[in-house]
């Protein structure tokens, strides 16, 4: 782990904080903080599925938070580079 993942997470983490009691449902908070634990601990973004379905499950909730309404482009698109930088280098 660097410095960096580690403050990336701590970003995903303040934003939870933050915007997910009111904002997210506890489910959709769950899923969010689970795919950064995923993405943090992960050696090999490409070898570890578990941290790859992370990424899938967070780009499909992001996608619907956003298409509901419920969350802009510019907030989804945060936190989906914040959550990839808790992990190694990802190329997708």
């Amino acid at each position: 782990m660097t410095s960096e993942r580690a403050e990336a997470y701590g970003r995903v983490t303040a934003t939870l904080a933050d915007v997910g009691p009111t904002k997210l449902q506890p489910g959709e908070q769950d899923l969010l903080r689970e795919a950064a634990d995923a993405l943090l601990f992960a050696e090999d973004v490409t070898t570890d599925t578990a941290a790859s379905e992370a990424l899938d499950s967070v780009d499909e909730l992001l996608e619907r938070l956003v298409s509901t309404g419920r969350w802009t482009h510019e907030r989804a698109d945060k936190l989906r580079s914040d959550i990839e930088a808790c992990g190694p280098a990802v190329i997708r």
